[in-house]
């Protein structure tokens, strides 16, 4: 039997107390859905497009247990852009096993892009941390995972517990099938506290202070022959990709 721990979902109103105490914060999908505004059959209608991710050629370990498409954004003035198609980067100093290379994914599907659902989702989120840290520009990466079991084991952080090079982090599970494991953990990235839970609740989210915590999630197991956890996680940092500066 594996033990899941239910996630410490918070209102919405109280998402600045909770995130300047501990520098996360974990909303039920009726949360997330009240902080951005999104209807909630308008989100479900971008679940196909995890469906349709390409493999991670990326990961050291060999496997083929990660599919992924990236994109980019600009939130200025209050209106959300695209930025033209680039790598992703990090450095070694945040991702020793695939930092310092330039990553270059397929991007998120232009039918994803120009929804009305994404574009709230994104918004809604960059004017969240605007409110945790006031910025005039924030450069948004998209990431689409689906983590899988192909491999008999899937790997959502391959790379351990870690912190993205960021201001702000949005991990949002959008869906979990057929899998034991996928437990988060967020520790304190100067002392000793930190905790444990399962995101099990389409469009739940868990958001975090990149500079004050680490996380990571542990892998995934199937329940029968195959399984897979789809995310998207959207990094926002202040004026500039990384690699930019």
């Amino acid at each position: 039997m594996t033990a899941n721990f239910p996630p410490p979902s918070i209102d919405p109103a109280e998402l600045p107390g909770r995130m300047r105490a501990q520098g996360d914060a974990v909303l039920a999908a009726s949360g997330l859905v009240e902080l951005t505004g999104c209807d909630p059959a308008a989100l479900d209608a971008l679940k196909p497009s995890w469906d349709d991710l390409p493999h991670d050629e990326y990961l050291k370990d060999g496997g083929r247990y990660r599919r992924r498409r990236h994109s980019c954004f600009v939130f200025e003035n209050g209106e959300l852009a695209q930025a033209p198609h680039r790598a992703h980067w990090q450095s070694l100093d945040y991702n020793a096993l695939h930092g310092g290379m330039h990553r270059w994914f397929e991007p998120i599907d232009p039918a994803v892009v120009a929804s009305p659902a994404w574009t709230q989702l994104l918004s809604g989120l960059a004017r969240t941390c605007t409110g945790l840290r006031p910025v005039r520009r924030w450069c948004i990466e998209a990431h689409q995972f689906r983590i899988d079991t192909s491999d008999g084991l899937g790997r959502p952080t391959p790379e351990g517990a870690h912190r993205d090079g960021v201001d702000f982090v949005a991990v949002v599970l959008v869906g979990r099938e057929g899998i034991k494991g996928g437990e988060t953990r967020v520790f304190e990235a100067a002392g000793p506290w930190g905790q444990r839970f399962t995101l099990a609740e389409p469009w739940s989210m868990l958001l975090l202070d990149d500079a004050r915590v680490i996380h990571e999630t542990t892998p995934i197991q199937p329940l029968g022959e195959y399984g897979h956890r789809d995310t998207l996680v959207l990094t926002f940092r202040e004026n500039a990709f990384q690699g930019d500066d």
